[in-house]
């Protein structure tokens, strides 16, 4: 799947699952506060860490997916699933940068604290990037499938 943006994209989600994605959110942010004026910043900082719309968007993106399938007569539980996985996919590898942006923060902002924002989201863009190129490039496919089986296959999936 190519990353892209789609503005398009705005106009089919509803107002309120935007609402779904800001009040969740602000909710883990809200308890991201309570642990850290309870149990020191460094616990509040960890949960912060949590991607705070993660669920929401998930649970989002399957619904949408599901719909658009329905909509054409279709049963797209699977096409649903798939897409939240792929966003979650996609979320883990950015979790990998938010790693590597808190560590050069860390260990620049004693000096800088300009320099450490610019180097912490230099370090978070060239290991998010990387981690995705990486695994795009070492997949590993499970099953070769015949060639003539392949078209069957690409319309099966289209299907569903």
């Amino acid at each position: 799947m190519l990353v892209k943006l789609s503005p398009s994209a705005l106009k089919q989600t509803r107002w309120y699952e935007y609402a779904i994605r800001f009040v969740l959110g602000g909710l883990a942010t809200v308890l991201a506060g309570i642990m850290g004026a309870s149990f020191g910043t460094s616990i509040g900082g960890l949960f912060l860490a949590l991607p705070a719309i993660f669920c929401a968007s998930a649970t989002l993106i399957e619904s949408h997916e599901r719909r658009a399938k329905e909509k054409a007569g279709l049963d797209g539980r699977r096409r649903g699933q798939e897409a939240a996985a792929l966003d979650a996919a996609g979320a883990g590898l950015g979790s990998i940068g938010l790693a590597a942006f808190a560590a050069v923060f860390y260990v620049t902002v004693p000096q800088s604290s300009v320099v450490a924002f610019i180097g912490a989201i230099l370090a978070w863009a060239v290991v998010s990037m990387s981690t995705w190129w990486m695994r795009r490039k070492l997949r590993i496919v499970s099953h070769r499938v015949p060639s003539e089986s392949r078209s069957r296959l690409a319309r099966r999936r289209s299907v569903s």
